[in-house]
């Protein structure tokens, strides 16, 4: 209640004299003007920040307002073309400080625990030939903006949002740009369209605003017309959700979030707006709570306005309010007024669950009924229909928080009991149920009065709220927050006008609370009438029968009388005597009947857990009788009534019940039992199905109702002496469903190892599978046969015959715990996926199932078991699951498991700063062909199951999960179910699909399913929920529409690029359904038939020996190469079959119009790496190394700005991994700075070229990133600094060199400042937004400037001593420019700064003003890169394009302000590179430059001759073998993504490049010098789809193709004599193909089951080995086994001469997986073999051939990842997961280690002559020189 002196309003002006600014303060540019409308004086509030424009009350923070009124009205109005703010201050009943904004520049709704920003959205209307438009405006205000009235709630802002209780309003600060009129405070509600006058003469029921407070109307003209009226929140249930609105508006109101699409003209509201009342009104019991962030398309965002013009007969109605953008899961409301309710009858309450609003947001509105908590989504105006379309029919389930809850109604015939959020009312005779909705979390007590009227139940998370219902017809008459954090127990006196509940505070002492409920459903509320808190330990809880204000508790050892009285609780406790030591458990009133028992004569019944039972005479408050129950007495027996305490071990009573005559006693061994109530003898025992919780006597006395803590719910009929089940449940949460067709059956698996059967008529159980030692995770029925197959955790898949109750078969072929079963709807197959990978195939179709197939790591092992991540198809031909990574989806033949597709879903979340990964799949309907990808961030992708093209994709509704998918048989519904709602998507919609969303459970939903009928709809998570379908199944309904993938049209489109973007990132979105011509997916499919894909590139056409400049790809089929085109079609390559992401493998972007944002590529894509460093290395001494890094071969296109050149000095340098590489241009000579322990994200030169700055992001060996400071003409490291906690983002020098900035990734968002002269942090500023790059201004190092989210940071540095201050400016992009993201930017001629977007944009931005006066199209995509000098501005982008500009003429177009046209700005030059441009270097007249892309090339740029030169290639996947000539002239390497490149091994320069797409090449072999001249030379390559192709160097072409494997190849090798190839794969098969030939004339399967690892052949020198033959050759597989044959392959001779089999080794520790398994022949003794990764420890093993045993062993640091053994000295490689190089002096044994690399380093081949090693990880190559250290050495060498 609001203080007198503020009552009935208070002008805030005027009470604290603003005019006078003594109490008040203002800063910046505040006046004040006479207003022409208002006619009167008002405030003005302008400048360019809102920050340092305003008018604050009180003048000081430490002061307060002390403003008690509940609303706060605002009279102000926007000024044209400028944003504004209102900050208001408001202080809890606790002291806590709220500050609460209303902005134009918030984008979208943002809360914490001390702060709410609520955005606004503008609405404007025009007419066009009749036709209404609506449109939304955001930022800031449009010209006709009008005068408003601001209603504030601030009470309910605070009960609503952050679930605290209002105290008074401390202080109100108004910011630029606004004129404001006046403030006012009041507890009143007034309307302010209405006069005193007006609502005299219509007699209104309204509370019209006083005259002070009015906006003069002119006569004869309405409020509407003029003004706005706006009240936040808004809770008035008879105000439809969508506002009257006329055409002729030109700025109808102020919304925020997304505006609803308006009703037709011609509907009129009946009555005026009902918001006087001072409680939160809500017309059912639908819990309302707080917003939550991305619960629709955008963030919950709270409309602030609706200024159309009403009808005459509506004085106010504004649009819904912020309810429309709550979520369920937290309740946070804490009173509901009582809301008109019209009939009584139960059968119009079932009814009433059909009514409820709905908002055209996506969100849940308050309900008129209790049955149906659902609404639309906002993307289509065209609701579907039935709406609701769901109605909750049946719930299977009990208890929840607690099983102790069951109530009998007054008559007996139904019983009320809790099922987790939902109270069930279940008629006992018929079965049937009906339910209140409105929790949001599990009930944790129950009461009903003795009348059942008033039922209360309370809900369990702190802090807890109860809800009164009217218990005959449903609806919700009060919600309430308790003082208690957590009710225990409820309780109704008698009549029901009291309800006590008992629970535990917030420091876990016991509180008791009255409250009077006499005014509920009177329109009153409730009232604390007396609370107390306690350290009594109260068990239970009871009111007397005939006074409501005499209650009893008990507890360990104590047992206390109550009485309320005089508003104050009392009690006292009753003497036990020698029974103080009990533990009491229960206790209850005697049921007072007529001609029973006296009124007064009310004793108390009190039970113990050593099984006595107390009578107290609560008058006398001592015990009367105490008697003894013991165990398993025979009925009749008398037993004693006063035994002693040591008289034996007594019954273990949890609870009782009595009634007149008899006493009912639930025990923890699991039974009921039935006494008369001097115990003489035992009536009834029954026994239960676990330890018994509750007891109950029904009113007439003839009915026990029972509760089990197992869950399981029944009654004793006592006449009959019968026990009926009433519902049985699962104790913990279920995971998976699958349904029975033929007789209507339901399977559930749960988290209490139970497997459980459920008529799905009945609802109740037929079956229970229980296990105790291993917990069942998937289930599915047999489509055919009654039978049911169960996945355990033990990864064990056993089937159940339903007929006879018992164990068909059982399959062990599976590790892991098993995530998902499937059986085909023809009964032929049933598919099984476990943890560890596998997939298995059974055959279901006879008798006994059995194992047809075991395909291992297929399946995804990173995503949580889910039901959903298996299906199969409608028509049985197909199988699609997640995997073999989770951001993938494979498309298998059901029959044969051959892979037809493998589908990339992965998109980045900008928001997250992640990739999006699968979650579930579904099968739409075979005629369809669709399949159903759900994606992380509840996005659902329809793809076509044959080509993987995106036919369509479903909005996001909230940034979740969607766990389970399920589409009708008739594709016109879609399930999803995300968190603990379920949505109902019109599938058939092909634009903007709409929604409805239902609530009930309270965990996550786990399942959603279609009962087999498609009449129901099943839902599981914390119980089971079954649901009616009401759309009528007449509708006509006939498979929608849908145009197939392939089709070309509206509605169909396809996901961009590959596995990563066109830059080789990931990309930002899956692009919407476009007009244009369908887009490559990341489809992993076989080629064509007749082409195999492979071409080579040379020159300027597709084939030449040197490559000046990017080739131009020209038109083919899948064969084709698409480095250069630029075309703006779709891209035409797509990335091999075993990439890892993230990969930097440059994919052509094709875009669609309009463009879809482009992928967001500027951030450092670190490639995802197992391996890490270690510091347990031997380095050796300075001088005295064996080798030394000659060549890095390639450039680190994951990093951005990673590449320097200084024109003047010559100074060139780059990144590859965690090397700098300063190269010489003129010599190539290369030198390397070391000391980054992880990769470098980017580089920065000083202007004086003396220093260079060098950043590495973080990792296991490095908490935070390194940035290292070298000498550059020393080429040492200066400094080593750190402050980043993620990947640092950019470098800058001042134009003085006195200060460094840098900036970190998304993960960090702070900007750190060094003083360069002692590298210390003088500055750290964290900034709020995502931020993509910094840059210093040229014109002073006192400004630098920020690009991000929608916005220009800039920077103002001020000194302070040693350190310095930074002071930002943010500065929006203008709404007319469009772009969402500033991505780049560089500064021009002064005051100019050049900014890019990711839209593709250039804006141009006058820093003096801070404002953007240009912007132009230059470019399609991201723009990466820019860089400016004098006129001219180059840009890079994503599209792989860069372009010159002329921008001379800018500066001119600066002074023209925002009428500037950009038509003065032309491109003078455009080049199209291999990939996205990330990094630029240029010369002071941008002239010529040195670029980097994303494919880990440099290229010379020259502008004057308009061409490009590759300066360094590199590799853009893994590498996967390095082969050398035999003359060492050239050596070839081989690229996961199905590339074959050729180097020149002086230069190390790229001389060809065989390429084959959708491959990927594993293994090399180079023809041996035995194969003739020169010329004849060959390179075999084997490739994932198992052939073997042959590529001439000479003719630089394929010249032969084979296919003699199924599976990927793994090895490959020549016979000595070169005439014959053996290639090994990854299924263990060897084979011996021709290579003249190209035939396969024999194949060895000895290894099978394991992957072939290494392959070698050697020519036979020893007579001595007991064989013939003139090859020695060996095979080694992953199963840790060597295989040795002697062979003469002319003859077609091949003999095993050894066999080795070693035990398996631990997996490693960085990747979980094995070491493989390495073999090699001794260069300097052919009969000795050197092993590694065989045996249990980390070693190398030498084993003779000659004497058959191991004669030698090495110990190493870690497991071998590649071996090599030098043809010279004896020296011998070997590389480690752990990022080391090792060389080996076998002879010595000395060892020394050797860093670099950033990864594991997987290959080392020495090169024929000993005298290089090459090494790679990953995609980085290095070339070490092996030095001639020691004589031994050089001779060994040779000269």
């Amino acid at each position: 209640m609001a203080r007198a002196w503020q009552h009935p309003f208070l002008n805030v002006f005027r009470y604290f004299r603003v005019d006078e600014w003594k109490r008040s303060s203002k800063e910046g540019d505040v006046s004040v003007v006479t207003d022409k409308a208002l006619k009167s004086a008002v405030y003005r509030i302008r400048g360019s920040v809102s920050a340092s424009n305003y008018i604050q009350l009180p003048k000081t923070s430490t002061q307060s307002l002390g403003l008690t009124g509940r609303f706060l009205y605002v009279l102000f109005r926007p000024l044209p073309t400028k944003h504004f703010a209102i900050h208001l201050d408001l202080s809890t009943e606790d002291g806590q400080v709220i500050r609460v904004s209303f902005s134009s520049l918030f984008k979208e709704f943002r809360s914490s625990a001390t702060w709410l920003q609520f955005p606004f959205v503008f609405e404007t209307r025009t007419s066009r030939t009749g036709d209404t438009k609506t449109e939304y405006l955001a930022g800031v205000a449009p010209l006709g903006a009008r005068w408003t009235c601001l209603q504030l709630d601030l009470c309910d802002i605070l009960l609503v949002y952050l679930s605290r209780c209002y105290g008074h309003l401390k202080s109100v600060r108004l910011c630029a740009n606004l004129l404001v009129r006046n403030l006012y405070t009041s507890d009143l509600c007034f309307d302010p369209t209405v006069s005193v006058a007006e609502a005299r003469r219509a007699k209104l029921s309204v509370t019209p605003v006083p005259r002070e407070m009015a906006f003069p109307v002119p006569k004869g003209e309405s409020w509407h017309d003029r003004y706005v009226h706006v009240r936040f929140p808004r809770n008035n249930p008879k105000v439809p959700s969508q506002p009257v609105q006329r055409s002729d508006s030109p700025i109808a109101a102020v919304f925020l979030g997304p505006a609803p699409q308006g009703p037709p003209p011609t509907e009129v509201f009946g009555e005026p707006v009902q918001d006087a009342s001072p409680l939160v009104q809500m017309p059912s019991p639908t819990a309302v709570s707080a917003p939550r962030r991305g619960l629709g398309d955008s963030s919950p965002r709270v409309p602030v306005g609706s200024g159309s013009p009403w009808p005459p007969q509506v004085p106010s109605a504004p649009r819904l309010l912020p309810e429309t953008s709550l979520s369920f899961e937290q309740l946070e409301v804490p009173r509901v007024a009582s809301p008109d309710t019209s009939t009584q009858d139960p059968s119009a309450w079932a009814e009433a669950a059909d009514i409820h609003r709905v908002d055209s947001s996506g969100h849940v509105l308050a309900h008129e009924s209790t049955e149906v908590p659902v609404a639309l989504d906002a993307g289509s105006c065209q609701h579907f229909l039935p709406d609701p379309i769901l109605r909750l029919k049946g719930v299977i389930g009990f208890g929840g928080h607690s099983t102790k809850w069951a109530l009998w109604t007054t008559d007996g015939t139904s019983v009320v009991y809790p099922c987790h959020a939902v109270v069930v009312v279940l008629r006992v005779d018929t079965e049937e149920q009906r339910f209140f909705l409105g929790h949001t979390d599990k009930v944790s007590a129950l009461a009903l009065d003795r009348s059942s009227v008033l039922l209360a139940s309370a809900q369990a998370p702190s802090p807890s709220v109860v809800r009164l219902w009217d218990f005959q017809n449903g609806t919700c008459l009060s919600l309430f927050q308790s003082p208690i954090y957590t009710i225990c127990s409820l309780s109704f006196s008698g009549s029901g006008a009291l309800l006590y509940g008992v629970g535990k505070d917030g420091h876990g002492r016991t509180v008791v609370v009255a409250w009077g409920t006499d005014q509920v459903g009177r329109g009153g509320q409730v009232v604390v009438l007396a609370k107390v808190h306690t350290d009594l330990d109260i068990q239970a809880f009871r009111v007397a029968f005939s006074d409501g204000t005499r209650m009893a508790s008990c507890g360990r050892g104590s047992l206390r009388l109550w009485r309320l009285r005089g508003g104050t609780l009392r009690s006292c406790s009753v003497d036990l005597g020698e029974h103080c030591a009990l533990e009491l458990t229960d206790l209850a009133f005697v049921q007072v009947q007529d001609g029973h028992r006296a009124p007064w004569d009310h004793t108390l019944y009190v039970c113990s857990r050593s099984g006595h039972i107390l009578e107290v005479d609560h008058q006398r408050l001592a015990v009367r009788c105490v008697h003894h129950l013991l165990p398993a007495p025979s009925p009749g027996s008398p037993l004693p009534e006063k035994p002693a305490l040591s008289s034996g071990l007594g019954i273990a009573i949890s609870c009782l019940s009595v009634s007149p005559d008899t006493c009912a006693v639930g025990s923890e061994d699991g039974r009921l039992r039935l006494w008369p109530l001097d115990f003489s003898s035992l009536l009834l025992e029954a026994e239960q199905e676990g330890p018994v919780s509750s007891v109950c006597i029904s009113p007439d006395g003839l009915r026990v109702l029972s509760t089990t803590s197992s869950g399981h719910l029944g009654f004793l009929d006592i006449p009959s002496r019968e026990y009926t089940v009433l519902t049985r449940s699962h104790t913990a949460p279920v995971l998976a469903l699958s349904t029975e067709r033929s007789r209507g059956q339901l399977a559930t698996v749960s988290l209490d190892r139970t497997v459980r059967i459920w008529d799905l008529a009945t609802l109740r159980q037929l079956y229970d599978f229980t296990s105790s030692d291993e917990a069942p995770g998937a289930v599915a029925f047999h489509p055919t046969s009654p039978a049911i197959f169960c996945g355990f955790s033990s990864g064990a898949v056993r089937s159940f015959s339903l007929e006879k109750a018992g164990l068909l078969a059982e399959h062990t072929c599976h590790q892991g715990a098993i995530t998902g079963l499937a059986a085909t709807p023809d009964g032929n197959f049933l598919f099984s996926t476990c943890s560890r990978g596998s997939l298995a195939q059974y055959n279901c179709a006879v008798s006994q199932c059995h194992v047809l197939r075991v395909a291992v790591k297929v399946v995804c092992q990173d995503v949580p078991p889910g039901p959903s991540t298996l299906a199969t198809s409608g028509d049985s031909r197909l199988l699609a699951f997640v995997g073999p990574s989770k951001y993938t989806v494979t498309v298998m033949d059901s029959a044969s498991l051959n892979e037809l597709l493998r589908v990339d879903v992965s998109t980045l979340d900008l928001a997250g700063g992640r990739l999006d990964w699968a979650v579930a799949v579904c099968f739409g309907p075979a005629a369809l062909g669709h399949l159903l990808v759900s994606v992380s961030s509840d996005k659902v992708v329809v793809l076509d199951a044959s080509s993987g093209r995106v036919v369509r994709e479903l909005p996001s509704v909230r940034p979740m999960a969607c766990s389970s998918l399920a589409l009708s048989e008739d594709a016109h519904f879609l399930l999803t179910a995300t968190s603990r709602t379920i949505k109902v998507w019109n599938y058939w919609t092909q634009t903007d699909p709409s929604c409805q969303v239902y609530v009930g459970h309270s965990e996550p939903v786990q399942a959603v399913a279609f009962t087999p009928d498609q009449q129901r709809v099943l839902s599981v998570g914390d119980a089971i929920f079954l649901w009616d379908v009401l759309a009528t199944p007449d509708s006509g309904r006939s498979m929608p529409g849908v145009p197939l993938a392939h089709e070309v049209g509206p509605g169909t489109g396809q996901l961009e690029g590959a596995a990563c973007g066109a830059d080789g990132l990931p990309r930002q979105q899956v692009p919407v359904p476009s007009q244009g011509p369908p887009l490559p997916l990341d489809v992993y499919a076989m080629p064509p038939e007749g082409n195999d894909g492979a071409c080579c590139m040379l020159g300027e056409e597709w084939s030449c020996k040197e490559s000046p400049g990017p080739p131009v790809s020209g038109a083919g089929g899948a064969g084709d190469v698409a480095w250069g085109s630029a075309r703006r079609s779709q891209g035409l390559r797509v990335p091999p079959l075993c990439h890892r992401w993230p990969s930097t493998q440059s994919v052509q972007e094709a875009r669609t119009q309009p463009p879809a944002r482009p992928d967001s590529y500027k951030h450092l894509a670190a490639r995802c790496k197992a391996s890490t460093g270690t510091e347990s290395v031997s380095l050796p001494p300075e001088g005295t190394e064996l080798l030394h890094l000659r060549t890095v071969v390639g450039y680190n296109g994951n990093g951005r700005a990673s590449v320097v050149w200084e024109p003047d000095t010559g100074f060139f340098a780059y990144t590859c991994g965690r090397l700098v590489v300063v190269e010489d241009l003129h010599s190539g000579a290369q030198q390397h700075w070391l000391g980054h322990p992880e990769e470098i994200s980017t580089l920065a030169l000083s202007h004086n070229a003396q220093v260079l700055a060098s950043a590495s992001r973080h990792g296991s060996s490095a908490a935070h990133c390194q940035i290292r400071v070298w000498d550059v003409p020393g080429g040492l490291c200066q400094q080593l600094i750190s402050h980043h906690s993620s990947a640092v983002q950019a470098l800058a020098f001042s134009p003085d060199d006195r200060l460094l900035v840098s900036l970190g990734g998304c993960g960090d968002c702070t900007l750190a400042l060094w003083s360069t002269a002692t590298y210390e942090l003088v500055s750290s500023t964290r900034l709020l937004e995502r931020v993509h790059g910094v840059a210093f201004s040229p014109w002073g190092a006192s400004e630098l400037a920020c690009v991000g989210a929608g916005a220009v940071a800039f920077g103002f540095l001020q000194q302070r001593g040693k350190d310095v201050d930074v002071q930002m400016h943010r500065a929006p992009i203008p709404e007319d420019v469009g772009a969402a993201e500033l991505t780049s930017l560089c500064y021009g001629a002064a005051p100019l700064l050049y900014c890019g977007s990711s839209s593709g944009q250039v804006c141009v931005w006058d820093t003096g003003a801070g404002r953007c006066f240009l912007a132009w199209e230059a470019d399609d995509g991201e723009i990466g890169v820019l860089l400016c000098a004098g006129s001219r501005l180059v840009s890079g982008s994503s599209t792989r394009r860069l372009r010159l500009w002329a921008v001379g003429a800018v500066p001119e177009l600066r002074r023209k302000g925002t009428s500037a046209r950009s038509s003065s700005v032309f491109m003078e030059r455009e080049l199209t590179l291999d990939g996205a441009v990330v990094s630029a270097s240029f010369d002071s007249s941008v002239d010529m430059g040195i670029v980097g892309t994303t494919s880990g090339t440099l290229w010379y740029i020259s502008w004057a001759e308009g061409s490009s030169i590759r300066l360094v290639s590199g590799h853009r996947s893994k590498v996967s073998e390095v082969v050398f000539s035999p003359g060492e002239s050239h050596c070839a390497t081989g690229d996961e993504d199905g590339s074959v490149r050729v180097w020149s091994l002086a230069s190390m320069e790229l001389v060809i490049q065989f390429q084959v797409l959708n491959q990927s090449c594993l293994c090399l072999a180079w023809s041996p010098p035995s194969c003739g001249h020169p010329e004849q030379q060959q390179v075999v390559a084997g490739y994932s789809d198992g052939t073997l192709r042959v590529f001439s160097i000479a003719r630089t072409s394929m010249e032969l193709k084979m296919h003699p494997h199924r599976a990927a190849l793994a090895a490959l090798a020549f016979s000595t004599d070169g005439q014959t190839i053996l290639s090994g794969d990854k299924d263990g098969v060897v084979a011996v193909s021709r290579l003249r030939t190209g035939m396969t004339f024999r194949v060895l399967s000895d290894h099978r089951g394991a992957p072939i690892s290494a392959i070698q052949s050697t020519s036979k020198k020893y007579g001595d080995l007991g064989v013939e033959g003139t090859d020695l050759w060996l095979a080694a597989s992953g199963d840790q086994r060597i295989s040795v044959w002697a062979s003469d392959w002319l003859r077609d001779r091949c003999e095993l001469l050894d066999w080795l089999s070693f035990p398996a080794p631990a997996s490693l520790a960085a990747t979980g997986l094995p070491p493989p398994s390495l073999a090699a022949f001794c260069p300097w003794d052919g009969a000795l073999l050197a092993c590694v990764g065989l045996g249990a420890r980390e070693e190398v093993v030498f084993y003779s051939l000659r004497q058959k045993q191991v004669v030698e062993k090495m110990s190493l640091p870690f497991f071998a990842m590649s071996l090599s053994l030098s043809p010279a000295a004896r020296f011998m490689a070997i590389g480690f997961a752990e990022c080391t190089l090792r060389l080996v002096d076998c002879e010595s044994g000395a060892a020394q280690d050797f860093t670099g690399h950033d990864g594991s380093v997987h290959l080392c081949r020495f090169t024929p002559s000993a005298r290089l090693l090459f090494t790679a990880a990953h995609n980085e190559i290095l070339v070490w020189e092996v030095v001639d250290h020691g004589r031994r050495v050089a001779a060994a060498l040779g000269p």
